[in-house]
């Protein structure tokens, strides 16, 4: 149920707006946005009439976010953002053995919404990044935000504490698997509490606090099944690998062709990526979309194709009349970069009934989730290998072991010591 007087929102580091679409399904009305790259303001001013501040949060004022909005201090039920997590992921992380991170000159834009939480002083706060901000031994940006939390106190006579959420969007029906924190708290001190998995793989059973059992996970094949294949030729997959594809078995990927496989074995075990040569399934949520794929990235389309903007916004649970728009590749990286609007949507509902004590909510279920279909089709056939390739066959060593690979060893000084 939304509220008859919408819940006020101000936004940060906005994207294509996945997670202010989440928060506007549930009631919360975006009174104003920060966002800087053109791509993603196009999207967002063709779709919504949001006011939409289009330069870096860096240049922007609180006191102008706040006049934008038509907002005191104080009067605001939430603040939302997703500032750029490179100095955060775990990706870097093991890119390198180490990270940067808060001596990342990128880890200033966590600074400056926390300098926005202080000047505006919002009922809420959602701060959304990759699950590396929790990462077991480099978790200093997660202790610089809660000390930073303290001083904001101490200044403002404020009593924000938070918690951190790693959620993966499959376990809330999102058609997807896909890992994000999210960084909740209030300025009362209230904590949300833990979010309990409303979903599960279709052979386990996940305790649910109300409902008895949690619902099998949402498919792939929900998300797009009425939508007509296309075959437009930018989806058409290109490259060195685009001819092995089509020997790939839905949900599967390059591991296939290993010695642990069932294919003849092309690669050595887990020598390249996780989404190299990665397709989806029917019967399973999507592996995580990416935002700046190659050639041979995935997942694709179980039709050996790469994914149509329309199907990648199905999958990330954007509301069905909204329009990402730009070339195919600007389209993924806006779609890869959001976070699904309806984990987004059930994340507000719970912090309207939690932290903004709305006693009108009963039901919590996203209306942004898709609907789940009575019969999946019976997966695609798989081509044989092009003799091409074949050539390849042989014995391959395996990936050594964290930090033994080739790229760590190119980083290594002839002292044995990383630069």
């Amino acid at each position: 149920m939304l509220p008859a007087t919408p819940y006020t929102a101000l936004s940060l580091y906005t994207g294509a707006g996945g997670l202010d679409l989440g928060l506007e399904a549930a009631g919360f009305e975006c009174r104003a946005a920060v966002e800087i790259d053109q791509d993603c303001i196009a999207t967002l001013r063709a779709n919504r009439d949001w006011p939409v501040i289009d330069r870096s949060i860096h240049d922007v004022s609180s006191a102008k976010l706040l006049r934008t909005a038509g907002l005191e201090a104080g009067e605001a039920d939430i603040l939302i953002g997703g500032p750029p997590c490179q100095p955060f992921s775990k990706a870097g992380y093991w890119a390198s053995g180490d990270a940067r991170r808060l001596d990342d000159p990128r880890a200033d834009t966590v600074a400056a919404y926390l300098r926005v939480l202080r000047d505006a002083r919002p009922r809420a706060f959602l701060m959304e990044n990759v699950a590396g901000l929790a990462f077991k031994g480099k978790d200093e940006g997660l202790r610089l935000i809660q000390s930073t939390l303290e001083s904001i106190n101490r200044t403002c006579g404020t009593g924000y504490r938070a918690a951190l959420l790693v959620l993966n969007a499959a376990d809330y029906g999102i058609p997807q698997a896909r890992e994000r924190a999210f960084l909740i708290g209030a300025r009362d001190g209230t904590l949300l509490g833990a979010v309990a998995p409303t979903h599960r793989p279709p052979s386990g059973l996940i305790q649910h606090d109300l409902d008895g059992y949690a619902q099998p996970f949402l498919t792939a094949w929900d998300a797009l099944w009425d939508l007509e294949e296309d075959d437009s030729p930018e989806l058409k997959v290109r490259g060195k690998w685009a001819d092995l594809l089509p020997a790939v078995p839905e949900g599967a990927n390059y591991l296939y062709f290993t010695e642990r496989g069932r294919g003849p074995p092309l690669f050595g075990w887990r020598r390249r990526y996780w989404n190299f040569l990665l397709k989806l399934a029917k019967d399973q949520p999507s592996w995580t979309l990416t935002a700046q794929p190659g050639p041979a990235t995935g997942p694709f389309h179980w039709k050996n194709r790469r994914l149509s903007g329309r199907e990648l916004c199905r999958l990330q649970t954007l509301p069905n009349d909204y329009e990402v728009l730009g070339t195919l590749n600007s389209v993924q990286r806006q779609v890869g970069n959001a976070v699904p609007s309806a984990l987004a949507e059930l994340l507000g509902l719970t912090i309207r009934k939690r932290l903004l004590d709305d006693t009108t909510l009963s039901d919590l279920t996203p209306s942004l989730l898709p609907q789940r279909q009575p019969q999946i089709p019976p997966s695609e056939a798989i081509a044989p290998v092009p003799p091409k390739y074949l050539r390849l066959v042989g014995t391959h060593s395996p990936h050594p072991g964290t930090g033994k690979g080739h790229g760590a060893l190119r980083r290594m000084t002839p002292a044995g010591l990383h630069d």
